[in-house]
This record gives C-alpha cells, structure tokens and sequence, in this order.
C-alpha cells in the first residue's frame, strides 16, 4: 500500500465561524494504481491533496505514505518526508524562470538526493523536451511547460504523485496527451498516482474515481 488515508478530519475557523471541509474521509493507493478526486468547488479536494502532501495536518485521523505517518506535526519533518515519498504536479506548472529547463527537470531530485541523470534523460525524452533542455520556461507552451513539471515531480522517483488540475490550463488535445504521457510512465514506474481533476473524460481514463461531496466520499 502506497497511501493509506484514515478517517481524516480538517476544519477552519475564520472570523469565529467554524468550517468543517473534510468529515471522515478515507483513500487508499496501490503501487501503479491511478485514483481521480471530484467534486464540486469547495468539496475539499485540494485541502485532502494538501494534507497527502504533508502541506498541513488533519485535525484528526492518519494518513500513511509508504507505510510513514505524513501527518507529523513538525513542518520540517513533514517536508523532509514530502521530498523523500512524494512529487506534486500543480496547474500553474509552477516552474522556476531563472533555471533552464534540464534545470527545472532536475531540481526536486536534487533535493532529494536522488538525482539520476540518465533517469532525468529518459524522462526529457519521452516527454518530448529533448530539443528544449537549453532554453528557458518562458519560451515553452503552456502544455511544453506541464510536461516539465511532470518529469520534474517524477525525476526523484517518487512513491506518489499527487497531481492537481495538471491539465485545467491546456486546450483539450493537449491536455489528452499530457495526462496519456503521465498515466503510462506512472504504470510503467509502479508509481501511485492521486488526481484532482473537474473533467469526467479525464477522471475516466485513470483507474478508479471517488467524489466528494461536502467534505465527504459520495
């Protein structure tokens, strides 16, 4: 078992008022298996990919990654472990502008120690970045830019991606081939796979899919 998320609780308080955004949700993850996470706007998707990440901690229940508790209360242990088990792929690509973009590829495994310049390589290539590792984020599209940041959260070769609207900023045909490109290499790496996604098409095309619904699996 890659994740195991139990009973999982979070609630904020703003102003006084207290919001209850998750309500006892459990999800569990095998080693190349591929999860969809929908839902309406405000249903609590990004706060549970928030709590996976080891981002913040749930007010209650447990969430194992790789049989390592994530949900730690010290934010450098959390993010020692966010290095070292997961990759995280962002919709707004997120890249960094002053690095080329072998660079780019290359810096999560770097700060993982786990850097792999053949891996790294490989990953260029199927991405189909190959001619492009000298330039800069800038002079790449929007879907060039979302295969770096693909092969960048698997360059370190993580147990989990977690993968929020990785496609909501790119036309349909683009976005079909990027999340192709991210579902064969996760399968083929045996590496878990956890995504927010909006679109039915898309969540069909991964191998299970969960809803929630305020705060709770549908």
């Amino acid at each position: 078992m890659i994740l195991d998320a139990r009973d999982v609780h979070k609630s904020y308080t703003v102003a006084g008022s207290r919001t209850d955004v998750l309500r006892g949700v459990s999800v569990s993850l095998s080693a190349g298996e591929s999860l969809a996470l929908m839902g309406e706007s405000g249903s609590g998707k990004s706060t549970l990919l928030h709590l996976v990440a080891g981002l913040d901690v749930p007010d209650h229940g447990t969430i194992m990654v790789e049989a390592q508790n994530i949900a730690v209360p010290s934010d450098t242990a959390r993010a020692e472990l966010r290095r070292s088990l997961v990759g995280i792929i962002f919709q707004q690509f997120n890249l960094i502008p002053s690095l080329r973009i072998d660079a780019n590829i290359a810096f999560q495994a770097q700060l993982a120690g786990r850097y792999d310049a053949q891996w790294c390589a490989i990953l260029a290539k199927r991405m189909g970045l190959s001619d492009h590792l000298s330039k800069y984020p800038e002079a790449l599209s929007g879907g060039q830019q979302q295969r770096v940041a693909i092969a960048r959260a698997l360059a370190a070769k993580p147990a989990l991606i977690l993968a929020d609207e990785p496609t909501g900023n790119l036309d349909e045909d683009t976005a079909q081939t990027v999340l192709n490109l991210l579902l064969e290499i996760t399968r083929e790496t045996d590496t878990a796979l956890l995504m927010v996604t909006h679109s039915a098409k898309h969540a069909g095309a991964l191998d299970r899919q969960l809803e929630l619904r305020s705060g709770a699996i549908n």
